[in-house]
């Protein structure tokens, strides 16, 4: 038994098969039939080795609106897949959104079919249907500036679209750009390069029994004002229910 235990380590039960059809059964004293080598269940951790703490709060009631009070954090601390979906999702949506302002614009003045005409001055110069009104609002948008397509002073509605535009694609960006930004900058992987003792031991320190283990930095940069906190688990066993009368005290001698 001890022999299979240092051979197999702690992670392996050793169990009997029995001839009877009855399974697998655990070893005990006085046994010898045939052995066998059966992974232990694990259990699931309270809190993983890199300080990720395993408890879910659920029944919270509104969590969904308490989540959305505070969107720049939620979107910080979604997974990477997920802002990235986010990210192009909301630039693709408010791209297609301004260059269809933009082709309604050109349509609502007729600029799209008196476009040829050459003393006619449109809202946007050579903006013929909805592929180069996008490709406009692309070269205003990301300040590329081709000069080939270009708005012009007949146009007052054209000109309030620009600025809500402007500011507009400042927001996103300030948005989107900033928390991408902030999710990059969080040292979350830090912790995969600190290492725990696999096992605590209690010993006497200072005239006191204290529970001690070890953390070592894998990194040649040292860490500065670093902080360990420990969670502890300690299970009470239950009091035993009392049965029957209590006793009676001795009578007085």
């Amino acid at each position: 038994m001890s022999a299979l235990r240092r051979k197999f380590g702690d992670d392996y039960q050793v169990v009997t098969t029995s001839s009877s059809g009855s399974g697998l059964q655990p070893q005990g004293p006085g046994q010898d039939p045939q052995q066998q080598l059966v992974p232990k269940k694990k259990r699931q951790r309270f809190v993983d080795k890199n300080g990720r703490c395993n408890v879910q709060h659920g029944n919270l009631g509104s969590e969904t609106s308490r989540y959305l009070s505070d969107l720049f954090t939620t979107l910080v601390d979604l997974k990477w897949r997920w802002n990235l979906f986010i990210f192009i999702l909301t630039y693709t949506v408010a791209w297609l959104f301004m260059a269809s302002m933009w082709w309604v614009i050109a349509y609502t003045r007729g600029d799209l079919n008196k476009a040829h005409v050459g003393n006619y001055t449109p809202c946007v110069a050579n903006v013929y249907n909805f592929p180069s009104a996008f490709l406009f609002f692309i070269e205003t948008e990301a300040t590329i500036g081709y000069g080939y397509r270009y708005i012009t002073d007949k146009c007052p509605e054209g000109i309030i679209l620009f600025l809500f535009q402007s500011i507009l694609g400042s927001i996103v960006d300030a948005f989107l750009i900033g928390c991408m930004f902030i999710k990059m900058s969080q040292p979350k992987k830090r912790a995969e390069t600190l290492m725990f003792s696999e096992h605590a031991v209690i010993s006497m320190r200072d005239g006191k029994l204290t529970l001690m283990f070890r953390v070592g930095n894998l990194r040649n940069s040292h860490m500065v004002s670093a902080q360990i906190r420990c969670k502890l688990l300690k299970v009470s066993a239950p009091r035993p229910f009392p049965t029957g009368r209590p006793a009676s005290p001795k009578p007085a001698e």
